[in-house]
């Protein structure tokens, strides 16, 4: 009987450990969010490629008027970011609280030199006569890029809370679910990002 409960004890233990290991990051509302905003930003990238389909000719002289080394840079910029953001996990986890202010600190200038580009970029293409009802291809770049440019300022006021918490060390390192949230957040924005550039400025 000892042997059984025994027995029966470690599998328990298993079967936690297990379910520990699958646990996803974050909670499930937060990745519902991410699916439903990556479900709208398919829709739309789907729309762009149609419409492109229809006139390429307009679409490809158009994405000559863009400068690759802002859509570059930019890519740098939020691939820095999320590193920054996963450290910052990482730090947290080990309540290392410290560092993890600092790595926070860093995805939030990330995000503010992101929004400068993004706005000097907008300001280049508006002293040109470039706006969004210039033609189809400049209203998907304003329409695209500007949402996504929220999804950056949203995601900056997440990580300067997350800042303020690590300051106060509000965090649970045994189970960070509000860090994990927000990277979950801020790499999404990457991702869009990654998507976004090549479309717009490379895809020939």
């Amino acid at each position: 009987m000892a042997d059984a409960s025994k027995t029966s004890e470690t599998k328990v233990q298993f079967a936690e450990v297990g379910e520990a290991k699958r646990r996803l990051p974050g909670v499930e509302g937060v990745w519902v969010f991410v699916m439903a905003d990556m479900t709208v930003f398919a829709l739309l990238f789907g729309s762009f490629m149609i419409t492109r389909h229809q006139n390429p000719a307009l679409f490809e002289a158009s994405r000559h008027a863009l400068n690759p080394n802002f859509g570059g840079v930019n890519t740098l910029i939020l691939l820095t970011s999320s590193w920054f953001a996963a450290l910052a996990l990482d730090a947290v986890r080990k309540s290392r609280f410290v560092p993890a202010q600092r790595f926070i600190g860093g995805a939030f200038l990330c995000g503010v030199a992101f929004m400068v580009s993004k706005a000097i970029e907008y300001t280049e293409k508006l002293n040109a006569g470039i706006s969004l009802l210039t033609n189809d291809f400049f209203m998907y770049y304003f329409t695209l890029t500007g949402i996504h440019l929220f999804h950056v300022l949203a995601g900056n006021v997440v990580l300067a809370v997350l800042w303020f918490m690590a300051r106060s060390r509000s965090f649970d390192s045994g189970r960070p679910l509000v860090v994990e949230c927000g990277a979950i957040y801020w790499h999404m924005v990457d991702l869009l990002w990654i998507i976004l550039f090549p479309l717009l400025y490379l895809l020939r």
